[in-house]
This record gives structure tokens, C-alpha cells and sequence, in this order.
């Protein structure tokens, strides 16, 4: 017999999460929205993954800010090189902060490459990080001391452009801001009819999507805010999650990387909630996401293939759960390694 369809587990989901935050609170004496000092992770290891196609422009600046977290907590940091065109492999496998560089022979898309990382990552708690965000040096305690079996922790991202300099790329000055990222301050256009969704909003909206939602609490049970439900909150230029419940549900749907840009994200998230974890933002933890010196074209070309993975997606939710998916994961990232070269510098 067919169980429920996604969708409809979805609606059943709430994402009441106070009594998470406010239990971390009165167990460490640390807000959670607090920067995390690094003693506070002391004990929690962490897996970094980092899908990583021709960003050689800004992996060393992202890695640099890895190597430089002040964390106590143990963490690996891995790089799956997604068949770059340019330095991205090399910059990655000679790097301190890297403890395993995987190059993929042909592009596979970011859903395998993540896949990938999460299937060589050792520690219970994955953080999947772009690898073009530059984080502060507080996000790694952030996330190892606040992550669970239960909780799936969304970081924030400021898109800017590197600065050109006579002795290289300069990052911009003071730290990025959680207003720029379109979940927190979003101004979508009237009268236009909003994809996601299928809404139409009859006149200019202000929106504040993360102030509105109460953290997200009340995006659960399968509501919106206008254009915006909790899975698309599930955004993984910055996301930890529990490595267990990501198995079992399969990883990232990798056809989303066949068909395109995006989607995948909301996919998973889909999947961990209808699992019973919950969504909590850290709004502390922010990173400069650089974009590169062809942002504008690369974007057109990403909001092309947007359509045919929305589709996807939305197939995807009339099917069943995932569940119980965890020999599939493994035999097809196994499948995938045996083609890759792997190095541990």
C-alpha cells in the first residue's frame, strides 16, 4: 500500500522550536542568536562539505576563513571538485584546511557533489558550505554547538563581488549583513505572478520573511509566507544538518543537477522535515557569498533551467516520503567514487 504523499507530510509537520532554542540558552548561558565562543563547541565534531565547479576565484579566500575558525570542536573539511575547468582542484588539495579533495572526472551537478562529501564526512553533523562563502570566525561553534539529530540550522548569505586590488582580490570591509539575504529582507514585484507559488500580489510588499514567521515557527504544517514555505528556507550556500537523517532520506535528488540550477536544496528539506526534523535560522551566522566577475550571465543562465526543476520538484512532492533509503545512497556515491580521484593532503 502507498503511504501519504510528501506533500501531504508535510502538512502535518509543525516547527515549533523554542523549547530547542530556549533549553541551549539556559544550558550554556549563550543566545541563540549569540556569536559562539570557541570552547562552547569543545568536544562536537563537524564535517564541512564544500561542492566546489570552477571557483577558483574565491575558494582561497573561503578556505582561508575555514582555517581560521575559532572553534575546539574537531573538523574535517571536505572539497568535491565538480570536473572544474579551472585551478579549483589543485587550490583545494594543497590547502591546510582541506582534509580530503575529491575531483569528479565529469560534471555530475552540486546535488552529487554534496552526496559525495556526506558520504566520506566522519562526524554526526554536516555543514554544507558554498564554495564561494566566506564565513566569519564564529560560524563553526555556532553550528557545532547548537546541532542535534533533530534540527536542520540555516546560516544566512550577503552576495558582493570581490574587489580587484594591485595584490589581488579584496574581500569588502566590516562583516556581511543579514538584511541582504532575500529571506530576511525580500521586495518581490507586483502584479507579477510569483513561480514558486503561483501567487500574484496585487501591490509592492515589504517583506520580512524571517521576522514574519517567528524564525520560521509558523511556516510549519505546510504554510506560507506569501511566496516562501519552510522547505524553501532550506538553503544551502550555508546549512547543517544531521548526517543520519540526510542517509536515510536518500541525500539530494540528483536529477535536479541533470536538469539544472536549484531546487535541490528545497528537496531535502522537504524530505528532513517530513523526517521530523525541525528548521532553525542562526541569524549570526552570515558569509560574504562572492559572486563572480560573470555573475549576471551565470544567473541568466541559472533562472533558465529553473522551470524544468521547480517541475521536478513538485513531482517529487506527490510521491511518497523518502525513507529508508540509505544502501541506495551508498551504492551510488560508491558508484560515483570509483571514478574520482580522492586525495587527503
Amino acid at each position: 500500500m502507498i503511504g501519504p504523499t510528501l506533500a501531504d507530510v508535510l502538512k502535518t509537520r509543525p516547527n515549533i522550536h523554542r523549547h530547542l532554542t530556549g533549553a541551549f540558552t539556559e544550558r550554556t548561558g549563550i543566545g541563540w542568536h549569540q556569536p559562539t565562543p570557541a570552547k562552547a563547541a569543545a568536544g562536537r565534531e563537524l564535517s564541512v562539505v564544500l561542492p566546489a565547479r570552477n571557483t577558483a576565484y574565491a575558494l582561497p579566500a573561503v578556505l582561508d576563513a575555514l582555517a581560521a575558525q575559532q572553534t575546539a570542536g574537531p573538523v574535517e573539511v571536505i572539497v568535491v571538485d565538480d570536473a572544474s575547468t579551472d585551478a579549483t582542484f589543485e587550490i583545494a588539495r594543497r590547502h591546510r584546511a582541506v582534509t580530503t579533495a575529491v575531483r569528479l572526472p565529469t560534471r555530475r551537478g552540486s546535488a552529487t557533489a554534496r552526496n559525495i562529501g556526506a558520504h566520506l564526512a566522519q562526524a554526526p553533523t554536516l555543514l554544507f558550505v558554498d564554495a564561494d562563502m566566506v564565513l566569519p570566525p564564529h560560524v563553526l561553534a555556532d553550528v557545532a554547538a547548537r546541532a542535534s539529530t533533530e534540527t536542520v540550522l540555516t546560516g544566512f548569505r550577503h552576495n558582493t563581488v570581490l574587489r580587484s586590488s594591485p595584490c589581488g582580490w579584496v574581500l569588502p570591509d566590516g562583516p556581511p549583513s543579514l538584511a541582504a539575504d532575500h529571506r530576511v529582507t525580500w521586495t518581490p514585484p507586483a502584479n507579477t505572478m510569483l513561480p514558486y507559488s503561483g501567487i500574484t500580489l496585487s501591490e509592492r510588499l515589504d517583506g520580512r520573511p524571517l521576522d514574519a514567521t517567528d524564525d520560521f515557527q509558523t511556516l510549519g504544517c505546510g504554510r506560507f509566507y506569501h511566496d516562501w514555505d519552510l522547505p524553501r528556507m532550506v538553503v544551502t550556500a550555508l546549512l547543517a544538518v544531521p548526517r543520519e537523517p540526510l542517509v536515510d532520506v536518500g541525500g539530494f535528488e540528483e536529477e535536479f543537477g541533470r536538469l539544472g540550477w536549484g531546487m535541490e536544496d528545497t528537496h531535502l528539506g522537504a524530505a528532513l522535515i517530513a523526517s521530523g526534523c525541525l528548521v532553525i535560522p542562526m541569524r549570526q551566522a552570515v558569509g560574504y557569498h562572492l559572486d563572480p566577475p560573470d555573475a549576471a550571465a551565470q544567473w541568466q543562465a541559472k533562472l533558465a533551467t529553473w522551470p524544468a526543476t521547480l517541475a521536478h520538484y513538485r513531482r517529487l512532492l506527490d510521491r511518497p516520503a523518502p525513507s529508508g533509503r540509505g544502501h541506495e545512497f551508498a551504492t551510488a556515491t560508491d558508484k560515483h567514487l570509483t571514478e574520482a580521484e580522492v586525495v587527503t593532503p
